[in-house]
């Protein structure tokens, strides 16, 4: 028969004796800050794809890619020092710009990890997923709508917003991102951000050539959230641009 492991520092009563001078006195194990992170982990309702995600197993070119490496393992570097000076509160988000498949979503809940193993609650959010559980809440008899899911994202300790964009521009998305952006950046509330969308500002390139060899234009981070939401990100986010390296799924495969 299996028993439960007893700690063996505080021999299970969650407090650990501590001798200072002629003073006695006690402080919590490291064993009650354990389970808690363990908890809040599985609360942060993060994807099965990105259950292991983390810092030690994010994957950069090789050394037959020197520039490529450089650049990502300084982007790894800048966001392992956004979660060391976790919580900052001159600028409490992080916000991840780049191509699909650069390892933003990986890096970003690598980082929501780490912070959840400080104590904070974290949630984890798809940005359609999000917007489409508030729109359908809504009632058009009562000009009301259900506002769990609404209140979730105002509310959530530490919110990861994955895939911030993606969604066709409407008057009541842009200016129910903007509610929530807003709400955050003037309480403070941390915002993890990652987007596809280019932005000059996070030096994106905004027009790229079409399948017919012409000039694309690309809709930007202000056209597709609002320059409003997009200015609140800008003010209280570190703002990190992904390189243009390969697509980071096939790099990941390579290892296996």
């Amino acid at each position: 028969m299996a028993t439960d492991t007893v700690c063996a520092k505080c021999g299970g009563t969650g407090f650990v004796i501590v001798e200072r001078a002629d003073i006695s006195g006690a402080r919590p194990c490291d064993c009650r800050f354990q389970g808690r992170a363990e908890r809040l982990e599985e609360r942060a309702q993060i994807p099965p794809l990105y259950h292991n995600a983390s810092f030690d197993n994010f994957v950069v070119p090789g050394p037959e890619n020197p520039i490529a490496r450089r650049e990502l393992t300084t982007v790894l570097m800048a966001v392992k020092k956004y979660v060391d000076h976790f919580p900052d509160d001159s600028r409490p988000g992080l916000l991840l710009v780049g191509e699909p498949g650069s390892g933003k979503t990986h890096l970003a809940v690598a980082a929501l990890r780490k912070i959840v193993e400080k104590g904070f609650a974290c949630l984890f959010c798809d940005y359609q997923n999000l917007l489409d559980r508030i729109r359908s809440g809504y009632d058009p008899s009562s000009n009301s709508s259900d506002k769990e899911a609404y209140r979730v994202a105002l509310d959530a300790e530490v919110l990861l917003l994955d895939d911030l964009g993606a969604h066709r521009v409407t008057d009541w998305v842009e200016d129910t991102i903007n509610s929530i952006v807003t709400f955050r950046c003037n309480h403070r509330k941390p915002l993890i951000a990652t987007t596809n969308v280019p932005d000059a500002d996070a030096g994106s390139v905004l027009t790229r050539k079409s399948a017919l060899d012409k000039p694309e234009y690309r809709r930007t981070l202000g056209e597709q959230i609002g320059e409003r939401a997009r200015s609140r990100l800008f003010e209280m986010c570190t703002v990190i641009k992904m390189p243009l390296i390969e697509d980071y799924r096939l790099r990941k495969a390579k290892k296996f």
